[in-house]
């Protein structure tokens, strides 16, 4: 009987099992290997690192650091999560059967990809982007290409204005999902909107260099934004009857508790900002209370 089992092993959930081994707390991880981080090519803005590091490196020192303070990790996936009758949880992955006190969901979520030829090498090389949060700095000044519809484009668009003025969105042929104040706006700050369909990639030496519009105009620039939207992987949350919003994020308390006594959750999965540091401060907060519950012997209790 594991006193923590955490679903996830990108930076929320590696984080939670660092904190968990440093307990004393028998934690084990279930790492599907689809962290949204492992593409990151070089983040500058978490705390620490001047230089930058990049997704796949900060990923290999967290498995080190949790391994080091006893936590186990396996690469899979969970196939069913249960919460048992006397209050416990059985997660079933593969072949194994695993029983845990408390669960932490470190699922994260999935951004919605342009389709574009060879796009996770482009993300990689920095090519395409997903959060100007992250990355905005490193825009400055360049000519910057947003794919989005709706307010998610035109949000997107208005948030890169403050690091470039060469900016082009495009709508995927969508402009009625725009309203005529906000076009208007947009283009009063210089942004240029273009509503066709795109018809082609253009490529060079392998790399996406452009867009091509199905007019034929060809929009160059140095950096693709993708402002499709993500997925929410919350569905083992909704197998254990945990409570969701509108898109699919996992409703939990200041205490990271979802509405199913002992199970919390952490990261993207739960917080809309998809900020390493927020996923990282939510894993230390949610290990934090299992210890203390787990340390006192407190009956569970519910979140929101």
């Amino acid at each position: 009987m594991l006193d923590c089992l955490i679903v996830g092993g990108g930076p929320a959930g590696l984080t939670g099992a660092v904190y968990l081994g440093r307990f004393r707390r028998s934690v084990r991880v279930i790492d599907a290997g689809a962290s949204r981080a492992s593409l990151i090519p070089t983040s500058h803005n978490y705390p620490g690192f001047p230089d930058g590091i990049s997704g796949r490196e900060l990923l290999l020192r967290l498995r080190e650091q949790a391994r080091r303070y006893g936590a186990a990790l396996t690469a899979g996936n969970v196939d069913a999560l249960q919460r048992m009758p006397d209050g416990m949880f059985r997660a079933q992955v593969g072949n194994e059967s695993i029983a845990a006190r408390t669960i932490i969901l470190a699922t994260g979520s999935m951004d919605v990809e342009p389709s574009l030829p060879n796009i996770n090498d482009a993300i990689r090389s920095g090519l395409i982007r997903h959060c100007p949060i992250c990355d905005g700095y490193e825009v400055i000044d360049k000519q910057v290409a947003i794919i989005g519809r709706g307010m998610k484009g035109v949000n997107e668009a208005r948030f890169l204005r403050h690091y470039t003025d060469k900016l082009t969105l495009f709508t995927l042929g969508t402009p009625h999902e725009i309203g005529d104040s906000d076009r208007t706006s947009l283009q009063q700050c210089g942004i240029v909107i273009v509503d066709e369909s795109l018809a082609e990639v253009c490529t060079q030496e392998g790399a996406i260099v452009g867009l091509q519009t199905r007019s034929g105009t060809i929009y160059r620039f140095d950096t693709l934004y993708s402002a499709l939207g993500c997925r929410v992987r919350s569905d083992l949350a909704r197998t254990l009857g945990a409570a969701c919003d509108g898109v699919g994020q996992i409703i939990v308390d200041d205490r990271l508790r979802t509405t199913v006594p002992g199970v919390y959750a952490a990261g993207d999965v739960a917080n809309d900002l998809n900020q390493i540091a927020v996923g990282a401060g939510h894993a230390a907060i949610a290990a934090t209370g299992i210890h203390n519950l787990l340390r006192m012997g407190t009956v569970l209790q519910p979140g929101p």
